[in-house]
């Protein structure tokens, strides 16, 4: 049942505002409908860990501790984000940016968008998850284009182009996987596609055939995610969409891809019996960190500085995940909660920041903590938060990530501490002035939604202060989950 709600309420919610999503109370039905996804996640989280792993629908949706932490976390990001573009979407109206047409647009895709990745996050289908996964670039791009100004159409047309060819590759990726799989499973026919069949034969599956399979997989989903260098679509898709939509694609849809990625090394790893998946994890997690720490200092508008950020932040989580381990992989899982919380915060801030200025440039945003002080404390907190410095749980995330490095892969330590010190001087030396300089912008016709962010970033004080003990057990169960060396 809780399954079942928690896929049916935002398909219904896309129909439903396709239909109503231009009236006024519409964005009050999105966050209703967002907050029934939120309560069904949180059910269904509280049945998995009491009963453990959930097999439904004919074995084509699997649920264990690992995927239903990103449920939980994705379905809550999904709500706070719904309650953030109340008031924000309400703005863009009235400054004519969007029309009455654009905005039921904007509620009905920003559902479907939800409901794709909650069900990439459960298929146990492979080949479903890749399904959901073009269905999220496509819901994704008309978000992206909501303005219709050259330079959204432009990144719109960007986004997808580069996703879609990354794309293809992961279908490619996917039909090598089936290939190896079926002279194993053949008797099962679709079915060789389902992720906990294909984990439990990993060992006899033909190594030649999954190496290639995986370099596939790992370049399509990798575009997703963001890693360098397939990251281009990236900054353009968050400066140009609507803040709300630059939110979920930070906090939420590159956790799913990287999510996929996992799923998918689990599977070479095995057939492999070598650490060439997890090497090639590293080595574009650590090109993802490096490259985006350099291109933050290049940048004017606001958004793009924070798109490149989370470039960092997601080689930061890939690197993790490829060093493997227990400690690793705890890391890595406590970090895509961190910065997804710490990252929809920011951009929550960062659009209520453009709107009072008018413009999304560093240099046109001064300010804020004499304008609205909440807005201001709300971006400098999230940008100190975002940077590692504690008591935030993103210090505690990169602490354990380095140490660990330190011992198993000590040549990495100083390109990831070279990587952090500019990316900590960048953002912070950008930040400062915006927040405490001179005001040049003006006050807002409607309150901002200042709520969401500061829930979030009392989140991620408590994780780098005290991780819970039922939260620690969740995040040890997962980590096991995914193995690695």
């Amino acid at each position: 049942m809780e399954f079942l709600l928690l896929l049916g309420t935002p398909l219904v919610g896309a129909a439903a505002l396709a239909v109503w999503g231009a009236r006024p109370r519409a964005p009050e039905l999105n966050v209703v409908f967002s907050l029934a996804t939120f309560l069904a996640a949180c059910a269904l989280t509280v049945r998995v860990i009491g009963e453990g792993e959930l097999i439904v629908a004919r074995e084509q949706f699997f649920i264990d501790a690992f995927n239903v932490f990103l449920v939980a976390l994705t379905a809550f990001v999904g709500f706070t984000t719904s309650l953030f573009s109340r008031p924000y979407m309400r703005v863009e109206m009235e400054h004519g940016r969007v029309t009455p047409r654009r905005l039921r647009l904007y509620h009905s895709m920003y559902q479907l968008f939800m409901a794709t990745m909650l069900i990439a996050l459960t298929t146990n289908n492979l080949g479903l998850l890749w399904v959901a996964m073009e269905a999220a670039t496509l819901s994704t791009v008309l978000l992206v284009t909501l303005y219709r100004t050259p330079a959204s159409l432009e990144a719109g047309w960007k986004y997808f182009i580069l996703c879609g060819v990354g794309i293809a590759q992961a279908l490619f990726g996917t039909i090598l996987l089936y290939f190896a799989a079926e002279s194993v499973l053949g008797v099962e026919g679709v079915n060789a596609l389902l992720w906990t069949h294909l984990d439990s034969v990993k060992g006899d599956l033909e190594p030649t055939v999954l190496s290639l399979a995986f370099v596939f997989l790992l370049v399509g989903y990798g575009t997703k995610v963001g890693l360098a260098p397939l990251h281009n679509w990236l900054p353009d898709a968050h400066a140009e969409g609507p803040t709300p939509i630059s939110a979920v694609l930070s906090g939420l849809l590159l956790n799913v891809a990287v999510y996929a990625v996992v799923r998918c090394k689990v599977l070479a790893e095995g057939a492999l019996r070598s650490d060439l998946p997890s090497q090639m994890l590293m080595g574009f997690g650590l090109l993802s960190v490096m490259l985006a720490a350099l291109f933050l200092w290049r940048q004017r508008d606001i958004k793009r500085l924070f798109a490149y950020s989370s470039i960092e932040h997601m080689g930061i989580i890939t690197f993790a995940f490829g060093m493997g381990g227990p400690v690793a992989n705890f890391a890595a899982l406590l970090h895509m909660t961190v910065h997804s919380l710490t990252k929809s915060a920011i951009f929550f801030a960062v659009g209520h920041a453009a709107q009072k200025a008018g413009s999304q440039l560093m240099e046109n945003i001064r300010g804020l903590v004499t304008l609205s002080p909440t807005v201001g404390w709300g971006l400098m907190l999230g940008s100190i938060a975002i940077l590692g410095i504690p008591p935030f749980g993103v210090f505690a995330s990169e602490f354990l990530i380095l140490t660990t490095a330190m011992k198993e892969q000590p040549w990495a330590t100083p390109i990831l501490l070279f990587a952090l010190g500019i990316a900590f001087a960048a953002i912070f030396g950008r930040v400062q002035p915006m927040v405490f300089g001179e005001p040049t912008a003006k006050r807002l016709p409607h309150p901002p939604a200042l709520i969401p962010v500061f829930t979030h970033l009392a989140i991620v004080l408590v994780l780098g202060v005290f991780i819970p003990p039922y939260l620690a057990d969740w995040y040890r169960t997962a980590a096991q989950l995914i193995g690695g060396p």
